[in-house]
């Protein structure tokens, strides 16, 4: 089942990844929650997570470049599994391009047909690292303004 599991995240990842927005979505139950390390509330649902993203996309023109996962780790808990990794992603805004280093908490949960979704996650920011690196960014201001918004993105 471990396998099954790590399955299921690098799918969700690829997606995320790839910017191939309804596999990321649908990887995700629709009452699925949500815990960012700059967001401040918890997001109740999918269709929350997914409203915030369209958001971002207009506001910012976000778009993700790439995610990498690295130090995974899988608990299966029954019909629910904990998968915990380090994520280093890439995304590009109206402020240039980030990359961030955070680790992450996704908790699944098989459903009746086998199929795993997660049904729950939360990112914060990977001890010893700095919440985002930028290149090609106009100010220190819309550097600050993008890697805040931009860490809200990653789960």
């Amino acid at each position: 089942m471990n396998d099954e599991v790590l399955r299921a995240a690098d799918a969700l990842v690829a997606a995320f990844g790839e910017g191939r927005l309804d596999d990321y979505f649908a990887a995700f139950a629709p009452d699925a929650t949500f815990v960012f390390h700059t967001t401040s509330e918890r997001l109740g649902s999918t269709a929350d997570y997914r409203a915030l993203w369209d958001r971002w996309v207009v506001e910012d023109d976000f778009r993700v470049l790439s995610c990498v996962s690295t130090d995974r780790l899988v608990q299966l808990l029954g019909d629910s599994a904990v998968f915990t990794h380090l994520v280093e992603t890439t995304v590009s805004t109206t402020a240039g391009v980030e990359t961030t280093h955070e680790r992450e908490t996704i908790v699944f949960r098989r459903q009746a047909h086998g199929h795993w979704l997660a049904v729950h996650e939360h990112l914060s920011a990977a001890p010893g690292t700095t919440t985002a690196t930028a290149t090609d960014t106009a100010t220190t201001t819309a550097t600050a303004t993008a890697t805040a918004t931009i860490t809200e993105t990653e789960r």
